[in-house]
């Protein structure tokens, strides 16, 4: 009951007219940014700032929570239709969506994922406003072994990623764990991977090397196949509408990665990105259907979709509650309350209720807007895909070049984004999963970090990452995950012999 009457309170001060304007203006402009590949949210919620500056903090607070699940929203349309993920968040979400878009099914793919966004986004809702006091003392637990042995099982997600060579997955990761850890070590102050180049020394922007690995690529791919010729693709749309059977056939994983995507943004570090991987990864492993994701299965757009979005309001746990920003976006919005005068931890609860509930009130008005305002638009967007192929490569060359370059004004970024297209496009020809490249350039800082903060509080013992049980727990799951898979190839194959004989 306290719970339902502090969410009325919330709903007094977000159904405001002012506040519901700011509700629609940001959930608006975060979809609008988060189909842009380059902008990202983070950039737009620098610049507000300033603005919310003057206004009440409940109010300003609304305004930039909706730029940001907009965002992640919005995301998934550039990464269906043109396979250039808007925001790092909807990066998965192009695995299985591109394909869809490719054969025809662009528009079901953005119904599916705007469904399943809006699924995410209000079970996640549900679970702040219920637990989250609870998952605050549980956030804090986990310490630097516990963080490690999270990103260990993050990057075992290879085996489920990687189709058919776990090796070629493997060499996948590895080189993604290498280009996270370009530049100077932040710890010793050391150079790494610089090759004596000033521009290196900042390191290799996340974005950089998806547009590249994703989008230039596929650039690359359709011109070497020479698909720069006049003709349209046919069908290019398709129906919006989902039958019984799919919607059954999503169902189970809408709600399972919006669980799993709330928890992974609980804990600081996590957020939306790694939700979505996890999300994936797992109805990869347990789908009956597994080996067709990546080909345009509609589960392989429904999970992510549904993690990111719930991982994006898990994220406002430990900021709220705890003070402490789970990713970049979340770090944004911590100085944005704090030039506001509000001090976020333990005692915003009771200090500033009309902050902590007038954002949770706002999120279930900003999924409804969301939902509403993508849908009708969903024929209009996918309109994209029924330009002329040549116009069609020559936006999304345009699109990457001035994400790229708006972020830096670098022309060596945009060097980097042509090194990497090259990459992708060399990794397509010869059958190397992109995904395990992707995942570990995200975790790779991560995991790094922890592992040297977990050594220097043991004083260099090792056992440190045992002694604890959520370490070990996790380090035992990432080896079973890692394993299993090879025990089933091996019993299909002495099973496969016995049936023919």
């Amino acid at each position: 009951m306290d719970a339902f009457n502090n969410l009325m309170y919330g709903f007094g001060i977000a159904l405001e007219p002012i506040n519901i304007a700011y509700v629609f203006g940001g959930v608006f402009a975060g979809t609008i940014i988060g189909m842009l590949p380059g902008l990202g949210p983070i950039s737009a919620l620098a610049l507000m700032i300033p603005i919310t500056f003057a206004m009440e903090p409940s109010s300003g607070l609304i305004l930039m929570a909706g730029v940001y699940y907009g965002a992640i929203f919005g995301g998934s349309t550039s990464s269906i239709l043109l396979n250039a993920p808007g925001v790092a968040g909807t990066v998965a979400t192009s695995f299985d969506g591109y394909p869809m878009a490719k054969k025809g099914l662009a528009g079901k793919a953005l119904a599916i994922a705007a469904y399943s966004s809006f699924v995410g986004g209000t079970v996640s809702v549900i679970f702040l406003m219920l637990i989250a006091p609870l998952l605050s003392k549980v956030a804090v637990s986990f310490g630097p072994s516990e963080y490690f042995a999270l990103m260990v099982l993050g990057l075992t997600a290879v085996v489920s990623l990687s189709d058919k060579s776990l090796v070629k997955g493997l060499i996948a990761a590895v080189v993604g764990v290498i280009i996270s850890i370009v530049g100077i070590d932040m710890q010793t102050g050391t150079e790494r991977f610089t090759f004596d180049s000033v521009q290196l020394l900042d390191g290799i922007d996340f974005l950089v090397v998806a547009l590249g690995i994703f989008a230039l690529a596929e650039v690359f791919y359709m011109l070497l196949r020479g698909g720069g010729g006049k003709e349209a693709p046919r069908n290019a749309i398709g129906s919006l509408k989902l039958t019984r059977s799919e919607v059954k056939e999503i169902a189970g994983p809408v709600g399972r990665s919006s669980v799993l995507g709330f928890f992974t943004g609980v804990l600081p570090g996590a957020g939306a990105t790694i939700g979505s991987f996890l999300g994936y990864s797992m109805e990869k492993r347990i789908a009956k259907d597994g080996d067709t994701f990546g080909q345009g299965n509609i589960k392989g757009v429904a999970a992510p979709e549904a993690a990111n979005n719930a991982a994006c309001t898990g994220s406002f746990v430990p900021l709220l509650t705890l003070g402490v920003p789970g990713s970049g976006t979340t770090a944004v919005l911590l100085g944005a309350l704090l030039v506001m005068g509000v001090n976020p931890g333990p005692m915003m609860l009771e200090q500033r209720p009309d902050v902590f509930w007038g954002v949770v009130a706002s999120m279930y008005i900003g999924n409804i807007f969301l939902l509403v305002l993508n849908l009708p638009l969903i024929p209009l967007i996918a309109k994209i895909l029924d330009l002329p192929r040549p116009l069609l490569l020559s936006l999304i060359l345009i699109f990457c070049m001035i994400g790229v370059y708006g972020m830096s004004f670098s022309i060596f970024d945009l060097l980097l984004l042509l090194g990497f297209g090259l990459v992708g496009l060399g990794m397509r020809l010869f059958g190397f999963p992109a995904a395990p490249l992707i995942l570990a350039l995200i975790l790779g800082n991560i995991m790094e970090e922890s592992l040297r903060r977990a050594l220097q509080i043991s004083g260099g013992d090792w056992m440190t990452f045992i002694d604890k049980p959520i370490s070990l727990g996790l380090l035992v799951i990432a080896l079973l995950s890692l394993t299993l898979p090879l025990f089933k190839k091996r019993l299909k194959k002495k099973v496969a012999p016995d049936v023919a004989n």
